[in-house]
């Protein structure tokens, strides 16, 4: 029994098991969505839904709007994040290191954090922004300089977390371009503008566009801030009408046929993107690169160092001080002092706040729950794919790859469609929320998995092979260990992203599944902002932990996470 055992040989049984599982994860809510969409309450076939979208105002003004907000908000992105990576890759700027550390930093902070941190610093009225202007200037005190509940304030505040995006492609561009080109132009007479505008310029112009594009989705699908600073002023993103269409009467039909455009912007802009990085009207042609060449700014590096702290202000440096200062502080409008220092807040989320612990209790539940799934079902489609070992290969990454072009509150609305109604009975439970974690978060748990198993050679699974191992052994034993370093750095990050999730999350929760993310938007909604302060900056303690473990993974015997 144990020699069968041993020659059985269990990859196809597999690759059948994680096709159903992805096609259920993915296909199901996006087949339901499609459905809702054509359909009125009683199922029939119409296209009321689609009509009303674009016919009445109340749903074609956040379209407009949320057009505008998502091209501000690119744009922005891309003004601020080019001069700051072309900075930190290409000169001598200084401390270029802790420039990037802030830029990963912005990276990872919850959008909607950011939001209610700039809700403390610029709100008209308590706004500490305002409060410090209305001393420095002598203002009355209903004058205010700043007022982030508006279009401008939205787009300022989704720049802020999404030029990362722009940064981080841009950034890679710039430090692959070698130095050899910078050479050959100065040779040719060719001073440091014209080397920029006639080289380096060319060469990044796809990245910058592409991370734009990205930086623009981000923009175009983002919930959370719209929700904290549009909606007290009185005006909708496509994003928070969704979410509106679910309160009482819910229209779910109406939800589907706005969450169907969305999508397809989505699948184009990612189109669109993959075109642009593979385009090859500029490239390298040559062997190995020389490293780049750093541009001496001489008199300069002190203002441009200063304009990049500059810059780090609005995601960073002030919403972390904001954060801090209302954490400890007993009311927000008092001075940071030894005299205002209070720990009323934290009492109030450890003791008074009930929701508080079945919330963190349920987000690490979830977390690690999600990352431990998403991790072990990325391993075995990226080890079947690639290793090309049963018909239909290619259909496994094309599923695991999918839901990065569905937006989270689009999948939040297919996963309701479906899991309120027999046979999957998951709504009010922690299953329906797991199932939205794996199914948005596979495809970077799978892109991880791809790119370290490219480098995995397969003669040791072949050795394996010959003493008797069969392929699922050769898995388990052979190739996970390998891969322990991008196993652990895939897990972390599918946890951060579990923990900052908000857009799908809003929709599917109950009064006895919310999670921190969710908790944190509802005291938001009642005017706990000292409360906030003190869980997200736990939020921020437990993200930078897992994100310096993961950068510390080489000793457990594997290359550095990037």
């Amino acid at each position: 029994m144990t020699d069968l055992l041993r020659r059985l040989d269990l990859s196809i049984f597999l690759f059948a098991l994680v096709a159903l599982v992805l096609a259920v994860l993915v296909i199901l809510p996006i087949g339901w969505l499609a459905w809702y969409s054509v359909t009125d309450n009683a199922g029939h076939l119409t296209t009321a839904n689609f009509v009303r979208l674009i016919a009445d105002p109340a749903m074609r003004k956040p379209l407009i709007i949320t057009g505008q907000i998502a091209i501000g908000a690119a744009l922005l992105a891309c003004a601020v994040a080019v001069p700051l990576a072309w900075l930190v890759s290409r000169t001598d700027l200084p401390m270029r290191s802790a420039i990037r550390a802030l830029v990963t930093a912005s990276f990872v902070t919850p959008p909607f954090l950011g939001a209610v941190a700039w809700e403390l610093l610029a709100a008209p009225n308590s706004g500490m922004l305002n409060q410090w202007g209305r001393k420095l200037f002598g203002l009355d005190d209903y004058d205010y300089i700043f007022d982030i509940y508006t279009k401008e304030g939205v787009i300022f505040c989704i720049a802020c977390y999404t030029f990362p995006y722009v940064f981080t492609v841009l950034a890679n561009a710039l430090d692959n371009i070698p130095a050899d080109l910078d050479d050959a132009s100065h040779i040719l007479g060719g001073g440091a503008w014209v080397t920029l505008r006639r080289i380096t310029l060319p060469l990044v112009l796809p990245s910058i566009l592409a991370g734009m594009l990205v930086a623009f989705l981000q923009a175009l699908t983002i919930f959370g801030t719209p929700a904290i600073l549009a909606l007290p002023s009185g005006f909708h993103t496509l994003t928070t009408k969704i979410w509106s269409l679910f309160q009482v009467p819910p229209q779910p039909n109406l939800a589907a046929a706005a969450a169907l455009p969305m999508l397809l912007v989505t699948l184009g802009v990612l189109q669109l993107q993959r075109w642009l990085l593979g385009r090859r009207s500029y490239v390298v042609v040559g062997g190995k690169n020389s490293p780049p060449r750093r541009i001496r700014l001489g008199a300069f590096r002190i203002p441009a160092f200063m304009l990049c702290i500059f810059i780090m202000l609005g995601p960073i440096i002030l919403p972390y001080g904001a954060l801090i200062k209302s954490a400890i502080t007993n009311n927000l409008s008092d001075p940071l002092s030894w005299a205002t220092l209070s720990s009323r807040h934290l009492h109030f989320i450890l003791w008074e706040f009930s929701g508080t612990r079945d919330a963190m209790v349920n987000t690490l539940i979830l977390g690690v729950g999600s990352a431990t799934a998403v991790t072990f079902i990325a391993l075995v489609v990226g080890y079947l794919a690639h290793r090309q070992l049963v018909p239909g290969h290619r259909l496994l990454p094309a599923l695991a790859m999918a839901p990065i072009a569905v937006p989270g509150i689009v999948m939040g609305v297919g996963l309701f469609l479906v899991y309120t109604r027999p046979p999957f009975l998951l709504y009010g439970t922690l299953g329906i929320l797991l199932v939205a974690f794996i199914t948005l978060e596979m495809p970077a748990g799978f892109q991880q998995v791809q790119a370290a198993m490219r480098g995995l050679h397969v003669e040791l699974e072949e050795a394996s092979r010959i003493f008797g191992a069969n392929r699922l052994q050769a898995l388990m034993q052979i190739t996970a260990p390998l891969l322990r370093t991008t196993i652990i750095a895939t897990w972390s990050i599918v946890f951060i992203g579990v923990i900052r999730e908000l857009s799908a999350t809003i929709l599917l929760t109950t009064s006895n599944t919310k999670v921190i993310s969710v908790v944190i938007y509802d005291l938001n909604e009642s005017g706990e902002l000292g409360a906030i302060a003190v869980l997200g900056l736990f939020l921020l303690v437990i993200t930078f932990a897992i994100v310096l473990l993961v950068n510390r993974l080489p000793i457990l015997g594997g290359p550095p996470v990037r």
